[in-house]
């Protein structure tokens, strides 16, 4: 197996799909109001968590992900893919005496931060470039290991004096990346692709802790894949071709969803994440920056970032680095791009476009007044053997199948039918007039009728 460069325009691809990557690899990083001590980031990395296989076997967490996908490959095509994840890095905060002895505290007060106790992720990633034809029987199987470490930062006061330092701890992480192809039968030169990350971590929890905070340093946060192909096409899971329905709903994906990524248009290129995307996502170009807060609104967020107080932004700052780059950002935002962020509607850039020339220019598709086969004003239709058109009485008896309650009000009452609809379907619907409306004259005239199925008619007779 050879590992050349992918072809310049797979690298592009890969480049524009990678800032979606980056969402959500970094999806609830640290949540508003980016403090280690806020409620909501004590608990965290809640998306594509890989867990040794010796936790999650007690517990709701995984240890593995099944990617599932078709690809149209041309002759010669080689499969680019990278497995990218973060790992956990837990950092503790230790203040130096005057002996120069390291004491392990809770806070250490700075100037412009206050440094707490933090689990930091570090991105690593796992690129492989193999032949499509390698993929075919047995496939590549891809062992990957990031060994243990521990490393110590100092930490100055605003004189350069050294009053502490960070100590930060990583634990060893195993894991395996899969990659097989089986041809589908069929008249098409079509594979399925199967992608399958494990964490092979041999690390066991203590039978008698519950601890998840263990897990977690041996564990692939975030874990999803980017796939692309030299030469060739994957085929959409979501809206694929007719001829491919069935194959796809063979595909059988566990804790991920693949997409198209890159361009409208462009299929060299699937982003397999744990959080479920349409097909071709991208990163709204008015957003000045990542704030990592799920479901994130950027206007809210900046200006509630904005208004946090000295000591809060202090204690964001402390807390972690990108957490610090988005007190900042909110800081420092200029208020033309703050404006930027109040809204954009993508519609209007279409429609104001080039308006397409239609197919069939004096043709309609369809024109309810040259349709001499149908007559909402006297065509009938039977019902319980009884025929049933404009000016008949019903019952109204809506069906289950009813969602809004104020049909079900109607249940029982007799109406007038004023015409009878054929949609272009075959479907046939009737409007109707409650009897004992008041203003059913007005309705008549307007034509703001109820519409209901014939199933949902009784016929009565008539006075």
């Amino acid at each position: 197996m050879t590992t050349p460069a992918p072809t310049d325009t797979l690298a592009e691809r890969f480049a524009t799909a990678r800032q979606v990557a980056d969402a959500v690899l970094f999806e609830g990083y640290v949540l508003y109001p980016y403090r280690a001590s806020a409620a909501k980031n004590r608990l965290r990395w809640q998306f594509g968590v890989l867990v040794p296989p010796g936790w999650g076997a007690d517990h709701a967490e995984h240890s593995h992900q099944r990617t599932e996908c078709l690809m149209e490959p041309r002759a010669g095509a080689r499969l680019t893919a990278e497995l990218r994840f973060l790992r956990t890095q837990r950092r503790t905060v230790q203040r130096q005496g005057p002996e120069g002895e390291f004491t392990t505290v809770a806070e250490l007060e700075l100037p412009d931060r206050v440094l707490v106790p933090w689990d930091e992720g570090i991105e690593e990633r796992c690129p492989v470039d193999v032949p499509v034809a390698e993929l075919v029987g047995d496939g590549v199987t891809v062992p990957f290991t990031r060994p243990a470490g521990e490393a110590t930062e100092p930490v100055y006061d605003a004189e350069g004096r050294p009053v502490g330092r960070l100590v930060r701890r990583r634990e060893e992480i195993r894991g395996v990346l899969r990659l097989t192809a089986q041809e589908i039968e069929g008249p098409y030169a079509v594979l399925r692709l199967t992608a399958t990350v494990e964490n092979t971590s041999g690390w066991a929890p203590d039978p008698a802790a519950d601890d998840r905070d263990a897990a977690l340093p041996r564990s692939l946060v975030a874990a999803h894949l980017l796939l692309g192909l030299s030469a060739g096409r994957f085929l959409s899971q979501t809206d694929p071709p007719a001829w491919a329905r069935g194959a796809v709903a063979g595909c059988r994906n566990e804790h991920t969803w693949p997409v198209l990524a890159g361009p409208p248009g462009s299929a060299e290129v699937m982003l397999s994440a744990p959080i479920v995307l349409e097909d071709h996502p991208a990163i709204a170009p008015e957003s000045p920056g990542a704030l990592y807060d799920a479901l994130e609104i950027d206007e809210i967020l900046a200006l509630r970032t904005a208004t946090l107080t000295d000591q809060e932004k202090r204690e964001a700052r402390g807390t972690d680095p990108r957490a610090a780059e988005v007190i900042d950002l909110a800081d420092g935002m200029p208020p033309e791009v703050l404006e930027r962020l109040h809204g954009a509607v993508r519609a209007l850039r279409e429609v104001t476009g080039p308006e397409p020339a239609p197919a069939r220019p004096d043709t309609p598709w369809w024109d309810p007044g040259g349709d001499r086969d149908v007559d909402p004003l006297t065509d009938r239709i039977s019902i319980d053997g009884r025929s049933v058109g404009a000016g008949s009485r019903v019952e109204l008896r809506p069906g289950r199948r009813r969602t809004d309650a104020q049909d079900l009000f109607l249940h029982g009452r007799a109406a007038r039918v004023e015409a009878v609809l054929h949609d272009v379907d075959g479907g046939v619907h009737l409007a109707v007039t409650v009897e004992g409306d008041p203003g059913a004259d007005i309705r008549r005239e307007q034509g703001r009728f109820l519409y209901f199925q014939p199933d949902e008619l009784a016929p009565l007779e008539d006075e």
